[in-house]
This record gives C-alpha cells, sequence and structure tokens, in this order.
C-alpha cells in the first residue's frame, strides 16, 4: 500500500488494532480505495465498456455440490475472450462463480479468498459457511455505487456444509441480487444472462439423490441449453477444446474437473443433441 508508513518509519494505527478478522474492514480502514466498490467513476453509465461474464450454474448431490461456468465474456455485440475462467475454489469447501462485469468480479472473488484465509488466521478456525454467504453479501454490498452505473456483479456461492445435521444435504447453495441480499437456494441455481434457459433445463434434469456424475452430466447439459439459446453464453468449443468449468465441493475439499474429464462429457452432450436437438431423449 503506497503511503503507508509515515514519515517517523512506523506504520499508522490501523496496523495495530488487534482481533480485525475481517481483511475488508482492514482494508476499508488502510486503503479503502483498493476496495472494488470505492473507486471513483465518471458519472454515467460504463457497462458497455467493459466485459462482462454470464452464465452460472450449481446443482446439489448425494455427496456434495457441483458448480460449473461455460468460457465466455462478452462486451456489446463482441466475443470479448472465449477462454474465460469464472468459477473459483474459494476456500477449501466452497466455491464461487460470478456474472456481470468480468474484471470486477474476478476482483472481488480475490478479495473474498483472502477475506476467508485472513478470518482463519486471525481466529484460529474457519468461518461456517453461512457465514461466507455472509461476507460474501457484505462485500457485494460494497459494490453498489458502482453496480448503480452499470458495473454490476452478481456471485453464486456453493460449497460443503460439514456442520450439517444430515450429509445428504451438506451442500448449499447461496444467490445474492445487486444491493448484497442473500438467498439460499434449493437443489439447483443458475446465474447470468443465459441463467433462464439453464435452470429450465435443471428443472427438467436435476432430481435428488444423483450421483455426482449424473449432475456433472446435467449442469453441462444446462449450459448448452443456455448456450443454445442465448448468445453470450459459449457452448463447448471443440476446436479449440474448451469446455465448462467444473467445480465440486464434498467433505474431501473442492476438487476441479480436470478438461479431459470434462470434454468427454460435453462430447457425449453433443452427439445426444445430433440425434434430438431439443433436448435428452
Amino acid at each position: 500500500m503506497s503511503g503507508a508508513v509515515g514519515p517517523g518509519g512506523r506504520l499508522p494505527g490501523h496496523f495495530f488494532i488487534p482481533g480485525v478478522s475481517s481483511f475488508t474492514e482492514f482494508l476499508t480502514a488502510a486503503a479503502p480505495d483498493l476496495l472494488p466498490g470505492r473507486r471513483g467513476l465518471p458519472a454515467g453509465n460504463a457497462a458497455s465498456l467493459a466485459p462482462a461474464a454470464t452464465t452460472i450454474v450449481a446443482a446439489t448431490y448425494a455427496d456434495g455440490v457441483v458448480m460449473a461456468g461455460d468460457r465466455r465474456a462478452t462486451m456489446g455485440n463482441l466475443i470479448a475472450q472465449r477462454d474465460i475462467e469464472k468459477v473459483f475454489a474459494a476456500d477449501d469447501y466452497c466455491a464461487v462463480g460470478i456474472a456481470g462485469t468480468a474484471g470486477i468480479g474476478i476482483e472481488m472473488v480475490r478479495l473474498f479468498q483472502v477475506e476467508l484465509e485472513h478470518y482463519e488466521k486471525i481466529e484460529g478456525i474457519p468461518l461456517t459457511l453461512v457465514g461466507k454467504a455472509n461476507r460474501l453479501a457484505t462485500m457485494l454490498r460494497g459494490n453498489l455505487g458502482a453496480a448503480m452505473q452499470g458495473l454490476v456483479v452478481l456471485p453464486l456461492l456453493a460449497g460443503f456444509d460439514p456442520e450439517a445435521a444430515d450429509p445428504a444435504s451438506a451442500g448449499r447453495i447461496f444467490s445474492y441480487d445487486v444491493t448484497g441480499g442473500r438467498y439460499e437456494e434449493h437443489g439447483y441455481h443458475g446465474i447470468g444472462s443465459g441463467s433462464l434457459f439453464a435452470k429450465s433445463a435443471l428443472k427438467k434434469m436435476w432430481r435428488p439423490g444423483a450421483t455426482r456424475d449424473e449432475v456433472v452430466r446435467v449442469v453441462v447439459d444446462s449450459l448448452y441449453d443456455a448456450a443454445d439459446e442465448d448468445s453470450a453464453t459459449g457452448g463447448p468449443d471443440m476446436t479449440r477444446r474448451l469446455y465448462p468449468v467444473v467445480l465440486t465441493a464434498t467433505a474431501d475439499g473442492v476438487a476441479r474437473l480436470p478438461d479431459e474429464q470434462v470434454g468427454r462429457i460435453a462430447e457425449a452432450v453433443l452427439a445426444s443433441r445430433m440425434e434430438n436437438p431439443g433436448g435428452r431423449a
């Protein structure tokens, strides 16, 4: 942080406040201009100037939860990036995906990752899954000013809750609105421009108690449906070998499925659509 050390070579007082478990709270005092939502913006709507990330889906299964995102970012009617990654491990047991303004969203995810690590180092224990969801809501609320000027970020949080009374329901999903409102979803959910079509597919195909492989196939299928109807969502790119990013969260932690495995699932989806373009038989 530039200017953090005073003329006498001493750090400012906020570096010595004990027990501040929130890194975002510390940053608010130490360098508020580094927070995603605190930077000054010119008047007007800036949404058309920044690449936007699109569709993210999540669905629970018997052992946890799956989250997946397509690889396309758009800027108006143009494809800004074909291989963007919008789904990340937030810590050992939860994943976060972002839709909306890509740059601010990725920066918010990085800050969220530090927030969770900082809390665990200060308190000696990790936040609960609900606590993580609440912290993300607070960070999102801090971006409200930028959101009102078009730089909207909407995250989706999915994780394994080790404190769940029933292990079969330990996979949990949380969605948000632009003001930081937090909502728990049940079974499945989707965000982004293609989410209407992705959720319609999930509604038809998802079922309670499904296995991991079944749910992974379902979420990849739902992203295909989203890409089929929404130009901002990218489908599997077989030429460039670009496939959705798929993460799972279970009692063993967060894991990313290898691209080769997701590629085989994408090929199976494409093969089934050759026989039935409107959906799975």
